[in-house]
């Protein structure tokens, strides 16, 4: 049976706070929440916020949609207004979008105390401006807000506003969990009696959808009850985005439909979309993706204790519930001190090296490993630094495309200008055949070094010039110690092909940074392809 998927990341997802959508934004993301398998998607609400005005009056001239449906979003008429006359009504109308979502309200409550009206005249403003709506030739859908609570608070007059709805015309009536606090067994029971009670008003077989929130922690087990109950909408914004702690996650629930029931949802080739579609919002939106995301994170297939890793060897399927190429995922292992040699083993065949033969080499790559997180490393997020000890350990020494003689650092105030610093850095290394001296400057010490060291560095490998350093870490591992505790740094650089993570550990900061940063500079370099230049000639 099928489940119609509405995304609305466009207005709701917009609504979180730190999300700040500009209109080339939203039209950057359609093609990617369509790519999902969304059959809706909601633009925003024209007429009311200037920005999704210009954003449907944009689409009206190129709409890069070919599959999905795109739906403007606004409220029923005012009370007291017919629908013909109201300017909000019109200004959907305007949009030219195909299918319009009303808000209505549904709890009698917020009739009576928010809108200051009355029930009959909430009935009429639901039915006047879903019939107007249908005869300009729009598919009208009705989003009943508040719907759980006024439920519960008068059931019949909310059942009555979900029959006003459906008997107008409206293709489907979606039920709002708007508060978020409802549970899975409310959900369903609260369904089952509406059905009942839409019987009465002569509705059979009501078009449901629901729309939750995830306040209690329980968005996408709310949106699959009420599937299980007869809802065959579900709406959600992608990675479950929206106000407060968010709307339901449409990749999760849609995903737990697809590969956990019958129902149909999704295409198999849309669903292996999941993750970068996942990804490629997050940075639209400007928010880091967040790791353990299900499904699409980066560690929602990761592995980190040795007793799974032994069994994954044997068949991945053992500990994990799907296989995650299926929603564009991939397993990763973890390698750490709980890391035995199957998941040493397991990490290396990631970049296409075979220890299943070299026994020796896999019991010293598993020593040092444990002897180096005791001393403060972690390559749980390292994987650069963990290919690193690993090639070392098997050519016998470090890759070496240069040999550092001597590195400082000096921090001046600047006179006249409190609180103004400006940092310097000299390194003096081989490569190349040469002698390399180098100075850089910076706004802290780790730049001028980074500076310094590209400075050295770039005549001899070109390469380096596409690489960035674009993340920096830093933490304390003791800080019982105070300013003598032990500093771990993580470095993330990128080039036009990817990203990379080392780990630095040291006394001070400066320290830990430049181990990670040389590090970092190393696998540049390794994954570029280059040949070391001997550093003597």
């Amino acid at each position: 049976m099928k489940v119609f998927v509405y995304d609305t990341t466009l207005r709701d997802g917009a609504q979180q706070e730190g999300i700040n959508l500009s209109v080339a934004d939203k039209l950057a993301m359609l093609p990617q929440i369509e790519a999902m398998g969304a059959d809706y998607i909601e633009g925003g609400w024209p007429g009311a916020i200037p920005r999704d005005t210009e954003f449907f009056n944009a689409l009206k001239n190129s709409n890069p949609l070919e599959r999905a449906t795109l739906t403007a979003f606004g409220a029923t008429t005012k009370a007291g207004v017919p629908a013909s006359e109201d300017a909000q009504v019109a200004a959907l109308l305007d949009s030219g979008a195909p299918v319009i979502c009303l808000v209505a309200k549904s709890d009698i409550r917020h009739v009576e105390q928010a809108l200051r009206t009355t029930g009959e005249e909430n009935l009429r403003m639901v039915r006047d401006t879903v019939a107007f709506l249908r005869e300009q030739g729009r598919e009208v859908m009705v989003d009943l807000e508040h719907f759980f609570d006024g439920f519960i608070a008068d059931p019949a007059y909310t059942a009555s506003v979900a029959a006003e709805a459906l008997t107008a015309g409206a293709s489907w009536v979606v039920l709002c969990d708007t508060n978020g606090g409802t549970l899975p067994t409310s959900i369903t029971r609260i369904i089952g009696d509406l059905t009942a009670r839409l019987e009465g008003h002569g509705v059979v077989d009501p078009a449901l959808g629901i729309h939750t929130h995830d306040d209690a922690g329980c968005a996408v087990a709310n949106t699959i009850a009420a599937v299980d109950a007869g809802c065959r909408q579900i709406q959600g914004t992608i990675n479950g985005y929206g106000e407060r702690t968010g709307n339901a996650n449409l990749l999760t629930a849609v995903a737990n439909l697809a590969l956990k029931t019958d129902y149909e949802t999704v295409e198999p080739e849309q669903l292996a979309d999941f993750t970068s579609v996942s990804h490629a919002i997050a940075e639209l939106t400007n928010m880091a993706p967040q790791m353990r995301q299900p499904y699409v994170g980066n560690s929602s297939f990761a592995h980190k204790a040795g007793l799974h890793a032994s069994a994954i060897r044997v068949d991945p399927n053992l500990y994990q519930h799907i296989d995650p190429e299926r929603v564009g995922n991939g397993m990763r292992m973890l390698v750490s001190d709980m890391a035995g040699r199957s998941s040493v083993e397991l990490k290396a065949r990631e970049f296409d090296i075979d220890l299943s033969n070299r026994k020796e080499e896999l019991g010293e790559i598993t020593r040092r490993v444990k002897e180096a997180e005791a001393q403060g490393y972690t390559y749980d997020a390292a994987d650069a630094s963990f290919e690193l000890l690993v090639r070392e350990v098997l050519d016998g020494k470090r890759i070496a495309f240069f040999d550092v003689e001597q590195w400082s650092t000096d921090i001046t105030s600047m006179p006249g200008d409190i609180g103004a610093t400006v940092s310097e850095a000299r390194v003096k290394l081989h490569a190349g055949g040469q002698r390399l001296m180098r100075m850089g400057e910076g706004v802290g010490p780790v730049h001028a070094l980074d500076e310094a060291l590209r400075a050295a560095l770039t005549p001899v490998y070109e390469d380096l010039e596409s690489m960035a350093l674009t993340d920096f870490k830093v933490r304390i591992l003791d800080s019982a110690k105070g300013t003598r505790a032990v500093t771990r740094v993580m470095i993330t650089m990128q080039d036009s092909d990817g990203t990379w993570t080392t780990v630095g550990i040291g006394d001070d900061v400066i320290e830990a940074s430049w181990e990670a940063l040389t590090d970092g500079y190393v696998y540049g370099l390794l994954r570029s392809g280059e040949t070391p230049v001997p550093a003597s000639a």
